[in-house]
């Protein structure tokens, strides 16, 4: 049994995302999504999400591939996540290569691909301007 693990904020849920998605569960027979909390979110990136942290866990919780999701309500927690869902195996996007190598000790690390010419933030952007 491989479980694997993934962060993310999945907010205006696009093919970006469902892609990524795939590909880690591809990478072993659970996949354990954490979203970022609102409060996090909005740390994070000075704003707040389109979708509500609730909202957000129910559309990932509704993929057939997704086996368990959890609020993330901290970035300083990150180990802590990884050991308390046993997670054999981190995957997260490659525009956070080399941030999370220091997990290696308690769990594989993998950076995969991003869709190209998808983002949130652009996608964002252009309904503002509909």
């Amino acid at each position: 049994m491989k479980r694997v693990l993934t962060f993310g904020t999945f907010d205006i849920f696009h093919l970006g995302h469902l892609r990524i998605l795939e590909r880690a569960a591809s990478h072993g027979n659970e996949l354990v999504v954490g979203i970022s909390s609102d409060k996090l979110n909005f740390k994070k990136k000075g704003r707040k999400p389109f979708y509500t942290e609730d909202e957000r866990m129910h559309i990932i919780s509704s993929l057939d591939f997704v086996n368990e999701v959890f609020l993330e309500e901290s970035l300083e927690l990150k180990r802590e996540y990884l050991l308390e869902h046993k997670a054999d195996c981190l995957i997260m996007g490659c525009d956070w290569t080399g941030k999370f190598d220091e997990f290696s000790d308690i769990c594989e690390v993998i950076y995969l691909p991003r869709t190209p010419d998808i983002s949130t933030t652009e996608l964002i952007e252009k309904i503002k301007t509909l």
